[in-house]
């Protein structure tokens, strides 16, 4: 069993993203991690902004990225790259805090034309705090994920598949017990 931080790097309280992440905590979960779910929208604007490295939250949040085996980093993308809140927090992150660490990369998005900024500009980003692997990621059009109001995830049949597989690879690199999926076609 791991310990895994899904971190939600969306503003909106709203989120398809944090949503998202917390039906592939369940997955994960089911397979006997431990996942700590992080929504960095609840840390204090300010502290992020100001860069205070001391402030009792961003301490906490660095603390948990320590105690993580792995991470999962989702993130809506915005005029091509990942959030702002979340850049705000990688900054305030130690330079090598991802170290000896698998991370699974994960993105939102509207149109197609944003997904590879989860190789141009999430992966790099990553990269620089020295994971010891970042595993295949996947960006997730809006129109694939919808929401209901007592809120309920229901993501289409491909989505649904692609994201379980990109998850059960992250759990195997982990040493993680996976859910085998049935051939299709």
């Amino acid at each position: 069993m791991a310990t895994i931080l899904s971190v939600s790097g969306s503003p909106s309280a709203t989120s398809r993203t944090a949503r998202l992440l917390r039906h592939l905590d369940e997955r994960l979960t089911s397979q006997e991690h431990d996942v700590i779910p992080l929504d960095v929208r609840t840390l204090p604007a300010e502290a992020l902004l100001h860069a205070d490295f001391g402030h009792p939250a961003i301490t906490r949040a660095t603390a948990l990225f320590e105690q993580a085996d792995g991470v999962v980093i989702g993130t809506p993308v915005y005029k091509a790259a990942y959030s702002g809140l979340l850049k705000s927090l990688l900054d305030l992150l130690p330079q090598y805090a991802l170290t000896g660490k698998t991370v699974l990369p994960l993105a939102t998005g509207g149109t197609t034309a944003h997904v590879l900024a989860i190789d141009y500009a999430l992966r790099p980003v990553l990269s620089s705090l020295g994971p010891a692997h970042i595993t295949p990621g996947w960006f997730t059009l809006d129109k694939d994920i919808t929401l209901g109001d007592d809120g309920t995830l229901t993501l289409t049949p491909g989505t649904a598949e692609a994201l379980a597989q990109v998850t059960d690879l992250f759990s195997a690199a982990l040493g993680g017990r996976t859910t085998v999926l049935a051939a299709t076609g």
